[in-house]
């Protein structure tokens, strides 16, 4: 059996555990307390050396980086139709997941860490400067996906796949974190259809639905 190695609050653990469902795939969750410094341990560093997570196990295969994890569960499970089985359709998937990890959760995280993630770990109140570090960061990002949105009911047309399961980690905090969203009805449109998910809800911390 799989194991996902993970912190269930990190939206990176979110999208793996959450697809690893919905594709029905058998698993063990094995908690990785980040709070505590467990990812510095000296057996979870010989996982994955960078002492983040999630990490995934597979036999004798030990794979790290959330998006190459969605990656791989989407393939073990071709018939599903989330990983396409064309070069360009999986080409298409790796640009929004690359998009994801290089721009778009960058962007988002200002708004999570000082809002949310502060709170969580007791470490103060919001720095004005990074909330507005963020707004500078996340307008010209979310107008790009609000507009590649438009006229698609998923991120490549009718049929979900990876890579909406990649972009919406980002979206994990967006009401909590008060997200300005105002100016981009595609992306929440978008996001309130992927969130009803049934293994998005199960995922979510605490589990909602």
């Amino acid at each position: 059996m799989m194991k996902l190695h993970v912190f269930p609050p990190s939206p990176r653990a979110l999208k793996v555990v959450a697809l690893a469902r919905h594709l029905d795939h058998e698993f063990e969750i094995v908690l990785v307390d980040l709070f505590k410094g467990e990812q510095r341990a000296p057996g979870y560093a010989a996982l994955n050396p960078n002492q983040r997570m999630p990490v995934l196990e597979d036999g004798d295969f030990v794979l790290w980086e959330s998006n190459a994890i969605l990656q791989y569960l989407a393939a073990k499970k071709p018939e599903a139709g989330l990983w396409p089985a064309d070069i360009r359709g999986q080409a298409n998937v790796a640009r929004w997941c690359n998009w994801e990890s290089a721009h778009w959760s960058p962007a988002c995280t200002p708004f999570a860490f000082e809002r949310v993630v502060k709170k969580l770990a007791g470490r103060g109140d919001p720095d004005p400067k990074e909330i507005e570090r963020g707004e500078q960061l996340f307008h010209p990002l979310a107008a790009v996906l609000n507009g590649h949105l438009r006229g698609r009911r998923w991120l490549l047309g009718e049929t979900l796949s990876v890579a909406d399961f990649a972009v919406a980690t980002g979206m994990v905090f967006s009401a909590a974190a008060k997200f300005p969203l105002e100016k981009y009805p595609e992306i929440t449109r978008w996001y309130d259809a992927f969130r009803a998910l049934p293994a998005w809800q199960k995922s979510l911390v605490p589990p909602q639905g």
